[in-house]
């Protein structure tokens, strides 16, 4: 019985939900740091889900693993969420082909020449009640095809998409370290399920519904303008 459970677990580690704890502050109020959060890895994600990716950019520098044989086996069988240094949080702003900039006359972020209405997921100060702007930096860009691009909800406390422009890779185009591989993409944020005070799944907001398809993605990014420095 206690093999089968351990299989079955596995099983759905692997193939259907994972745990996460993601020890950022770059999606708050969203997500706070220390939330445990159950990712699904069923349904594909779209523009406005919430997800989990391997830095395989190195947007954290060298990955640490986890060192411990007995925490990584509970890991393994899903029996204990996944802290460690190699996956991080976005929302995902822009898939291939789609054309992202920063900011119209409003400052908001437009996505294929509609603007994003985010006033439900950005950063609110708890103290103050203003809420943060969209991005206080201007970029343009065109998502390359397999990759997207990705914006935390605290956008003043997020090294994101915005923030790689500039960044050089051997081998690649200049920038390609901000657009993510889509195959990277672990799964979707499903739900937080603890602490339990903080209990709540996610929806898809309702902003991103209305955006059009992209043209044909480039085979790299296409990026106009001044690089963004974070």
């Amino acid at each position: 019985m206690i093999l089968g459970a351990l299989i079955a677990s596995t099983l759905l580690r692997l193939f259907i939900v994972q745990m996460f704890v993601i020890p950022s502050g770059s999606m708050q109020n969203t997500l706070q740091k220390q939330d445990r959060v159950a990712v699904q890895k069923l349904a594909t994600f779209h523009r406005g889900d919430v997800v989990v990716f391997r830095d395989t950019q190195f947007w954290l520098g060298t990955a640490k693993s986890e060192e411990d044989p007995f925490r990584r086996a509970l890991i393994f069988v899903g029996l204990a969420p996944d802290e460690s240094s190699n996956h991080l949080i976005k929302r995902v702003i822009g898939v291939a082909g789609d054309h992202v900039t920063c900011c119209d006359a409003r400052g908001r972020v437009m996505v294929n020449g509609v603007a994003l209405e985010e006033g439900s997921y950005l950063y609110t100060d708890p103290v103050t009640g203003e809420q943060v702007d969209p991005s206080t930096v201007a970029f343009d860009v065109v998502v390359p095809v397999g990759r997207i691009f990705v914006m935390g909800d605290h956008r003043n406390n997020s090294q994101d998409s915005r923030c790689h422009l500039a960044d050089e890779t051997a081998g690649a185009p200049e920038g390609s370290a901000a657009f993510i591989p889509a195959e990277n993409v672990v799964g979707t944020a499903m739900a937080v399920v603890f602490p339990f005070s903080r209990v709540h799944g996610f929806e898809r907001p309702a902003t991103f519904d209305g955006i059009p398809s992209g043209a044909p993605p480039p085979a790299d990014p296409v990026i106009t303008g001044p690089k963004v420095l974070c």
